[in-house]
């Protein structure tokens, strides 16, 4: 670890001290996200020691040595993370904000909160893969704003290194981690002979790049984020009701998704149209791998909707889905012949078949479960966890549990005229909320 922290505004880059076991071969599933940065912050109500914290993250580096390396792209389009310990820039600042401002700055693309990772120039090497910046706020609170590279791993792949960090600040047991020195192999080795014959990516027309890449260009001034809690008691309350439409039990997931769908078509006044939900999940609970594997275990459901289906029968239908997963739904496989047909040189070409703003389509990913506002960091558990906007791609939402732990938060990127129906669409979003439902622990004036 160098540098000491001296100012209000100070930086250091935190190393493990050695480098790590040796390089590492990205799978297809890192490259394609090898342009995306993912961003979150953790809310604290109390004040945070930068110096235990360093010190824990030069722990946490030493066992998972990908988040201090840089990338390296390699002539035949291969994408390696060199775990050399080039370090961690890690960030003080001081913040004219108290807590629940902070908060409500998570919908602003420059929010101030993170110091979002540089995604596409890092995949050209020389740029840091992980960034944490520790925001002291004006009423004596944190928010610890962390950044991390998509090619690095997935969400599951960020939590192992934040309980790995909560394990070194604390003194308690260290997590189990799985590296592979070649993603694709390992993976290979846990994947059934067939999977459902259709891949989850895609090579566009140049027509259809040259928009995407528009959108890209004007996503900050033509989108906007909105942020809606739901109390436990209102997404039980909603569970119960679909559940007993369908005739068959829902879990929490499948009943949010299809409300949220359902509001989203109502204000739009699309519900004539078909729209798609694209759900990410988890591999890792599908093919039986350790949740500390790390890399970017991720495959897809995509689940339209059709004019004349009611949130009940859309949730029951994505429930089905996620029983069928491994049949119907999983293309590792179909993935990697798509790219022996087309190219695999050809691969920062492709996007994956769940994004298509144009459509409409929804991406919907579930941060929940993770137990992340169960992990302490000096002395301190959060108060809330949240996304942090970055790319404002269009389409894109996460749910994550609700402040204190307590509830549901969804966090969406939308169109801008899409967000502002949505901010009047109270009695759309919430049929099940009661006036005795408890407020969220840290509520601003934004939180729908």
């Amino acid at each position: 670890m160098t540098g000491t922290l001296t100012s209000e505004t100070d930086t250091r880059t935190v190393r493990a001290g050695r480098p790590g076991p040796g390089p590492i071969r990205c799978s297809v599933g890192d490259l394609l996200l090898a342009d995306l940065p993912v961003s979150v912050v953790l809310f604290h109500e109390h004040a945070l020691d930068p110096e235990v914290l360093a010190d824990g993250l030069a722990l946490a580096l030493d066992r998972l040595p990908e988040f201090a390396g840089r990338l390296r792209t390699t002539d035949d389009g291969d994408l390696w993370i060199d775990t050399d310990d080039a370090g961690v820039p890690f960030t003080v600042a001081d913040s004219p904000h108290t807590l629940t401002e902070a908060f409500d700055r998570m919908v602003l693309p420059a929010g101030g909160l993170v110091d979002h990772v540089r995604a596409a120039e890092a995949r050209r090497g020389g740029h840091p893969l992980l960034t944490v910046r520790l925001n002291r706020l004006a009423d004596g609170g944190s928010a610890l704003g962390i950044s991390w590279h998509h090619a690095v791993g997935d969400m599951q792949t960020f939590a192992t290194l934040l309980r790995t960090w909560s394990a070194c600040t604390e003194g308690t047991p260290l997590p189990a981690v799985e590296r592979a020195a070649d993603r694709d192999r390992h993976l290979d080795a846990h994947l059934p002979e067939h999977d459902s014959g259709t891949p989850a990516l895609r090579l566009p027309a140049p027509a259809e790049s040259a928009e995407l890449r528009r959108s890209f260009a004007a996503a900050a001034l033509a989108n906007r984020t909105v942020q809606v809690w739901f109390s436990a008691e209102e997404t039980e309350r909603l569970r119960t009701a679909l559940s007993a439409e369908a005739g068959r039990r829902l879990s929490a997931n499948d009943a949010l998704c299809a409300h949220l769908l359902h509001v989203l078509r109502e204000a739009d006044g699309a519900d004539a149209d078909e729209q798609t939900l694209t759900m990410p999940v988890n591999l890792r609970r599908v093919l039986g791998l350790p949740d500390g594997a790390l890399g970017n275990l991720l495959g897809e459901i995509r689940l339209p909707w059709r004019p004349g289906t009611t949130p009940a029968r859309y949730a029951a239908e994505l429930r089905t889905a996620v029983e069928e997963f491994t049949e119907k739904h999983l293309s590792v496989r179909s993935n990697l012949r798509f790219l022996d047909a087309v190219g695999r040189d050809r691969v920062a070409d492709c996007v994956p078949v769940g994004f298509d703003p144009a459509r409409r389509t929804l991406t919907l990913s579930s941060w929940c479960r993770l137990g992340l506002q169960d992990l302490p960091l000096a002395g301190h558990l959060p108060l809330a966890f949240s996304p942090a906007a970055t790319l404002q791609l269009p389409w894109t939402s996460w749910l994550v549990e609700g402040p204190a732990g307590h509830g549901h938060l969804w966090t969406a990127v939308l169109p801008t005229r899409t967000a502002a129906r949505l901010r009047s669409a109270a009695a759309l979003l919430h049929p099940y909320r009661t006036d005795d439902d408890p407020r969220p622990a840290l509520a601003p004036r934004k939180l729908l």
